[in-house]
Protein backbone atom coordinates (compact mmCIF):
# COMPACT_ATOMS: atom_id res chain seq x y z
CA UNK A 1 0.00 0.00 0.00
CA UNK A 2 1.27 3.47 -1.15
CA UNK A 3 1.77 6.59 1.74
CA UNK A 4 -0.35 8.91 1.14
CA UNK A 5 0.79 12.57 1.13
CA UNK A 6 -0.61 15.61 2.79
CA UNK A 7 -1.80 16.46 0.18
CA UNK A 8 -4.12 13.39 -0.95
CA UNK A 9 -5.30 12.99 3.10
CA UNK A 10 -6.41 16.04 2.94
CA UNK A 11 -8.73 16.02 -0.15
CA UNK A 12 -10.01 12.87 1.36
CA UNK A 13 -11.22 14.26 4.21
CA UNK A 14 -12.61 17.51 2.41
CA UNK A 15 -14.62 15.73 0.35
CA UNK A 16 -16.97 15.19 4.07
CA UNK A 17 -15.79 18.79 5.39
CA UNK A 18 -14.21 21.43 2.60
CA UNK A 19 -12.77 23.56 5.49
CA UNK A 20 -10.78 21.03 6.79
CA UNK A 21 -7.02 21.31 7.72
CA UNK A 22 -4.43 19.17 9.50
CA UNK A 23 -4.60 19.07 13.24
CA UNK A 24 -1.08 20.69 13.22
CA UNK A 25 -1.70 23.25 11.80
CA UNK A 26 -4.72 24.41 13.63
CA UNK A 27 -2.41 24.20 16.58
CA UNK A 28 0.00 26.15 15.24
CA UNK A 29 -1.98 28.79 13.62
CA UNK A 30 -4.16 29.79 16.77
CA UNK A 31 -0.07 29.28 18.48
CA UNK A 32 1.03 32.07 15.77
CA UNK A 33 -2.02 34.19 16.98
CA UNK A 34 -1.33 34.23 20.79
CA UNK A 35 2.18 35.39 20.34
CA UNK A 36 1.67 37.90 17.61
CA UNK A 37 -1.32 39.83 19.25
CA UNK A 38 -1.62 38.98 22.82
CA UNK A 39 2.50 38.55 23.44
CA UNK A 40 2.00 35.03 24.78
CA UNK A 41 4.24 32.15 24.35
CA UNK A 42 3.34 28.29 24.56
CA UNK A 43 4.28 27.98 28.34
CA UNK A 44 1.91 30.45 29.08
CA UNK A 45 -1.34 29.06 27.78
CA UNK A 46 -2.52 26.09 29.60
CA UNK A 47 -4.67 23.75 27.08
CA UNK A 48 -8.00 21.74 28.00
CA UNK A 49 -9.52 19.58 25.08
CA UNK A 50 -12.81 17.73 25.49
CA UNK A 51 -11.87 15.03 22.73
CA UNK A 52 -12.64 11.64 22.85
CA UNK A 53 -10.80 8.96 25.10
CA UNK A 54 -10.10 6.71 22.14
CA UNK A 55 -6.30 6.13 21.65
CA UNK A 56 -6.37 7.03 18.21
CA UNK A 57 -6.71 10.71 19.60
CA UNK A 58 -3.69 10.33 21.60
CA UNK A 59 -1.42 8.38 18.99
CA UNK A 60 -2.50 11.34 16.55
CA UNK A 61 -2.09 14.33 19.21
CA UNK A 62 -0.06 16.83 17.77
CA UNK A 63 3.10 17.17 18.35
CA UNK A 64 3.29 21.31 18.67
CA UNK A 65 -0.21 21.66 21.17
CA UNK A 66 2.69 19.41 23.22
CA UNK A 67 4.87 22.68 23.35
CA UNK A 68 1.37 24.16 25.38
CA UNK A 69 0.57 23.44 29.16
CA UNK A 70 -1.40 19.98 29.71
CA UNK A 71 -3.29 18.93 28.24
CA UNK A 72 -6.04 18.54 30.99
CA UNK A 73 -8.65 15.85 30.38
CA UNK A 74 -12.15 16.95 30.43
CA UNK A 75 -13.90 14.68 27.83
CA UNK A 76 -14.81 11.19 27.28
CA UNK A 77 -16.62 9.14 24.89
CA UNK A 78 -17.00 11.16 21.68
CA UNK A 79 -16.10 14.20 23.60
CA UNK A 80 -18.78 15.16 25.87
CA UNK A 81 -17.14 16.92 28.98
CA UNK A 82 -18.10 14.37 31.27
CA UNK A 83 -15.34 15.97 34.09
CA UNK A 84 -17.77 18.65 34.41
CA UNK A 85 -17.84 21.22 36.99
CA UNK A 86 -14.94 19.55 39.40
CA UNK A 87 -12.80 19.42 36.66
CA UNK A 88 -12.96 22.87 34.64
CA UNK A 89 -12.61 24.21 38.37
CA UNK A 90 -9.42 21.97 38.63
CA UNK A 91 -8.14 23.30 34.77
CA UNK A 92 -8.87 26.73 36.17
CA UNK A 93 -6.60 26.38 39.02
CA UNK A 94 -3.39 25.40 36.97
CA UNK A 95 -3.15 28.23 34.51
CA UNK A 96 -0.19 30.59 34.77
CA UNK A 97 -0.59 33.68 35.88
CA UNK A 98 -1.80 36.79 33.27
CA UNK A 99 -2.08 33.68 30.83
CA UNK A 100 -4.69 32.27 28.77
CA UNK A 101 -6.60 29.32 28.78
CA UNK A 102 -7.38 27.13 25.23
CA UNK A 103 -9.99 24.67 25.88
CA UNK A 104 -10.67 22.51 22.14
CA UNK A 105 -13.85 20.95 21.99
CA UNK A 106 -14.77 18.42 19.58
CA UNK A 107 -16.53 14.92 18.49
CA UNK A 108 -14.83 12.87 16.54
CA UNK A 109 -15.19 10.59 13.43
CA UNK A 110 -13.08 8.71 10.83
CA UNK A 111 -12.18 9.30 7.52
CA UNK A 112 -10.52 6.45 5.80
CA UNK A 113 -7.79 6.76 2.43
CA UNK A 114 -10.75 5.36 0.45
CA UNK A 115 -12.96 8.04 1.50
CA UNK A 116 -15.15 6.18 3.79
CA UNK A 117 -16.90 7.52 7.06
CA UNK A 118 -17.12 6.67 10.12
CA UNK A 119 -14.10 3.84 9.94
CA UNK A 120 -9.96 3.95 9.59
CA UNK A 121 -7.55 1.28 9.30
CA UNK A 122 -5.44 1.80 12.53
CA UNK A 123 -1.92 1.00 13.30
CA UNK A 124 -1.16 -2.69 13.64
CA UNK A 125 -4.36 -3.63 12.01
CA UNK A 126 -5.58 -4.99 8.54
CA UNK A 127 -8.78 -4.24 8.85
CA UNK A 128 -10.68 -0.70 9.15
CA UNK A 129 -12.70 -0.11 12.91
CA UNK A 130 -14.96 2.10 13.79
CA UNK A 131 -14.43 5.70 14.39
CA UNK A 132 -16.19 6.97 16.81
CA UNK A 133 -17.11 3.70 18.11
CA UNK A 134 -19.15 5.16 21.11
CA UNK A 135 -21.45 7.02 18.35
CA UNK A 136 -21.73 4.32 15.93
CA UNK A 137 -22.62 2.56 18.41
CA UNK A 138 -25.14 4.84 19.77
CA UNK A 139 -26.53 5.42 15.79
CA UNK A 140 -26.87 1.45 15.50
CA UNK A 141 -29.21 1.25 18.78
CA UNK A 142 -30.99 4.75 17.70
CA UNK A 143 -32.04 3.41 14.27
CA UNK A 144 -32.87 -0.21 16.41
CA UNK A 145 -35.55 1.90 18.21
CA UNK A 146 -33.82 0.32 21.45
CA UNK A 147 -33.11 3.70 23.53
CA UNK A 148 -35.40 4.68 25.88
CA UNK A 149 -36.04 7.94 27.67
CA UNK A 150 -34.03 6.71 30.79
CA UNK A 151 -31.14 7.90 33.11
CA UNK A 152 -28.32 6.52 31.72
CA UNK A 153 -26.72 3.46 33.93
CA UNK A 154 -24.40 3.93 36.19
CA UNK A 155 -22.16 1.04 34.89
CA UNK A 156 -22.13 2.83 31.40
CA UNK A 157 -23.11 6.23 32.18
CA UNK A 158 -20.97 8.06 29.24
CA UNK A 159 -22.36 5.65 26.60
CA UNK A 160 -26.13 6.30 27.80
CA UNK A 161 -25.26 10.11 27.73
CA UNK A 162 -24.71 9.45 24.32
CA UNK A 163 -27.53 7.73 23.06
CA UNK A 164 -29.78 10.22 25.36
CA UNK A 165 -28.60 13.16 23.38
CA UNK A 166 -29.31 11.07 19.86
CA UNK A 167 -32.45 10.53 21.31
CA UNK A 168 -33.71 13.85 21.65
CA UNK A 169 -32.73 15.03 18.12
CA UNK A 170 -33.25 11.35 16.58
CA UNK A 171 -35.92 12.35 13.71
CA UNK A 172 -32.61 15.22 12.85
CA UNK A 173 -30.53 12.24 12.50
CA UNK A 174 -32.45 9.55 10.90
CA UNK A 175 -34.13 11.82 8.11
CA UNK A 176 -30.20 12.55 7.36
CA UNK A 177 -28.88 11.50 4.28
CA UNK A 178 -25.46 10.29 6.40
CA UNK A 179 -27.08 9.90 9.73
CA UNK A 180 -23.45 9.06 11.22
CA UNK A 181 -22.01 12.25 9.87
CA UNK A 182 -25.64 14.10 11.31
CA UNK A 183 -25.15 12.58 14.63
CA UNK A 184 -21.54 13.83 14.96
CA UNK A 185 -23.08 17.66 14.24
CA UNK A 186 -25.51 17.11 16.60
CA UNK A 187 -22.76 15.65 19.31
CA UNK A 188 -20.48 18.79 18.60
CA UNK A 189 -24.15 20.98 19.83
CA UNK A 190 -24.23 19.20 22.85
CA UNK A 191 -21.04 19.53 23.55
CA UNK A 192 -20.57 23.17 22.44
CA UNK A 193 -23.37 23.72 24.87
CA UNK A 194 -22.21 22.32 27.73
CA UNK A 195 -18.72 23.82 27.34
CA UNK A 196 -20.26 27.30 27.75
CA UNK A 197 -22.07 26.42 30.67
CA UNK A 198 -19.11 25.03 32.48
CA UNK A 199 -17.09 28.15 31.43
CA UNK A 200 -20.20 30.49 32.51
CA UNK A 201 -19.51 29.07 36.25
CA UNK A 202 -16.18 28.90 36.44
CA UNK A 203 -13.68 31.88 37.63
CA UNK A 204 -10.54 31.71 35.66
CA UNK A 205 -7.26 33.24 37.60
CA UNK A 206 -5.91 34.24 33.68
CA UNK A 207 -6.18 37.22 31.01
CA UNK A 208 -7.51 35.34 28.38
CA UNK A 209 -10.38 32.41 27.79
CA UNK A 210 -10.29 30.67 24.36
CA UNK A 211 -13.16 28.18 23.40
CA UNK A 212 -12.09 26.54 20.27
CA UNK A 213 -14.72 23.85 18.77
CA UNK A 214 -14.69 21.58 15.87
CA UNK A 215 -15.22 17.70 14.15
CA UNK A 216 -12.22 16.09 15.12
CA UNK A 217 -11.34 13.69 11.75
CA UNK A 218 -8.96 10.52 12.16
CA UNK A 219 -7.39 9.30 8.86
CA UNK A 220 -6.39 5.92 8.75
CA UNK A 221 -2.70 5.33 10.06
CA UNK A 222 -0.54 7.05 7.73
CA UNK A 223 -2.98 10.10 7.42
CA UNK A 224 -3.06 11.73 10.74
CA UNK A 225 -5.99 13.84 12.27
CA UNK A 226 -7.44 16.99 11.03
CA UNK A 227 -9.77 19.90 12.57
CA UNK A 228 -12.93 21.22 10.60
CA UNK A 229 -13.42 24.31 12.34
CA UNK A 230 -16.74 25.77 14.06
CA UNK A 231 -15.68 28.34 16.46
CA UNK A 232 -12.48 29.99 18.20
CA UNK A 233 -13.79 32.88 20.81
CA UNK A 234 -11.52 34.96 22.87
CA UNK A 235 -12.31 36.43 26.07
CA UNK A 236 -10.62 38.87 27.71
CA UNK A 237 -11.56 38.74 30.90
CA UNK A 238 -10.08 42.20 32.07
CA UNK A 239 -12.12 43.87 29.18
CA UNK A 240 -14.83 41.70 28.97
CA UNK A 241 -14.16 41.58 25.41
CA UNK A 242 -15.29 38.90 23.30
CA UNK A 243 -13.54 38.63 19.61
CA UNK A 244 -14.59 36.02 17.02
CA UNK A 245 -10.78 34.90 16.21
CA UNK A 246 -11.33 32.32 12.94
CA UNK A 247 -11.17 35.65 9.94
CA UNK A 248 -7.63 36.57 12.56
CA UNK A 249 -6.48 32.74 12.78
CA UNK A 250 -7.38 31.86 9.25
CA UNK A 251 -7.50 34.84 7.37
CA UNK A 252 -9.22 34.81 4.01
CA UNK A 253 -7.25 31.18 3.27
Amino acid sequence: MTTLTDEESLSIVRAHYPNARSTTETVNRTLAYLSRTCGLSPEDVLLADSICSDDVNSIEYPDSARAMLGPFKLGGLDGFPHAGLTGMGAFAGHVPDSGAVLIYHAPHIGVSRDGALGVILRKGQHKTSGCCGAARAALAKLQAGAIAATAPSEFDYQQGTIEQIFLRESQRILSSQSPLKEATEVMYEAIAERIDLLVSRTTFPARYVIVSGGILINGDADMGSFNSVRRIVQTDLQTGAVLDLVPMIYGTD
